[in-house]
């Protein structure tokens, strides 16, 4: 697999694999996390090119110059267990260990337990913390909630 930085016109590919992942949720807007990550240095998104000059893999990375955070990360459905998961991550990874990010940090939804159990295989460790959030620009769908 070839990993590349996100071109013009890989747009598209890469939104349909989140979608084929389950990743996309309403209220984020993934046109627009590409276009954020893309304007912004301390962000990159990298694609995992394979045969036929197909988007197999995609992850988004980036930092605040202390921590490195990883978002979207999706293997194609049919090359899952292939190793291309592992080494997209490595290739993020190195592209943080080279602007000098100390720790990598994500964040996986509870009940996805297999995405848990990949990065535990990987070397990632559960760290005793509690997340908190509040919706700033609350979304339409959830206002009733």
């Amino acid at each position: 697999m070839l990993i590349r930085p996100i071109r013009d016109g890989d747009t598209n590919a890469v939104i349909e694999l989140w979608r084929q992942c389950e990743l996309l949720r309403p209220w984020n807007d993934p046109v627009a996390d590409i276009r954020l990550a893309r304007n912004t240095q301390s962000a990159e998104i990298f694609v995992g090119i394979c045969e036929n000059d197909i988007i197999a893999a995609a992850i988004m990375c980036g930092h605040d110059g202390h921590r490195g955070w990883l978002y979207y990360l999706a293997v194609s459905p049919e090359r899952h267990r292939q190793g291309l998961g592992k080494m997209i991550v490595a290739h993020a990874e190195q592209w943080l260990r080279a602007q000098d990010v100390p720790k990598l940090e994500l964040m996986i939804r509870s009940t996805n337990t297999g995405v848990a159990k990949f990065y535990e295989s990987i070397g990632y460790k559960t760290e005793p913390v509690i997340t908190m959030s509040r919706w700033l620009h609350q979304p339409a769908d959830l206002q009733n909630d």
